[in-house]
């Protein structure tokens, strides 16, 4: 499969839980989109929390949440990322208010991936449309290539927002018959 995901806001470097999971969040509603279009519509059973005998799921439960990631060791998945990364400022100067490039990714990183149980900000609960939760990786090992382009934002609304424009390619390691056709 290959896609795109966007985000635009604060991506700071170092982030905490609660700004990991505002990121997280902002990703969840696309991922969404993905799932109710071919060909993982048709692929209920996967975002099952409790699927037929025989049939895999990629739900985890880390309560109160019940997280579905695509990019998951049980359909033998990675994904590499090419990642366009817009923020303030000329070109080359990758050091600003908001934290250097690569702890941003690192940041970013964390928001893509399935969280661990403590890795939630204290008080966290799921929104109306958050069950399931939908995150694009099990675990950012996973994430077998990645590139990244940054470039001046000129349409930024002030000094720490940033443009992200990712793209997803998933690969299978192994075919098997929950990622034949994905």
């Amino acid at each position: 499969m290959e896609f795109r995901l966007s985000y635009r806001g604060e991506l700071k470097g170092n982030g905490d839980p609660a700004h990991k999971h505002a990121i997280r969040r902002a990703f969840h509603g696309q991922l969404a989109e993905l799932w109710r279009q071919p060909p993982l519509i048709n692929r209920p059973a996967l975002a099952a929390a409790a699927p037929a005998a025989g049939e895999l799921t990629l739900s985890v439960e880390r309560l109160p949440y019940r997280f579905v990631p695509l990019v998951s060791t049980r359909l033998h998945a990675t994904a590499d990322l090419e990642i366009v990364l817009l923020r303030p400022g000329p070109p080359g100067h990758i050091l600003r208010a908001g934290g250097d490039i690569d702890n941003r990714l690192k940041t970013l990183l964390d928001a893509l991936k399935l969280p661990e149980a403590n890795a939630l900000p204290p008080g966290a609960a799921p929104g109306t449309d958050e069950d399931p939760f939908y995150c694009l990786l099990e675990d950012d090992k996973l994430v077998t290539g990645i590139r990244v382009e940054a470039d001046r934002f000129l349409d930024a609304a002030n000094e720490r927002e940033v443009l992200l424009l990712i793209r997803v390619t998933t690969k299978y390691t192994e075919a098997i018959w929950a990622n034949i056709g994905l």
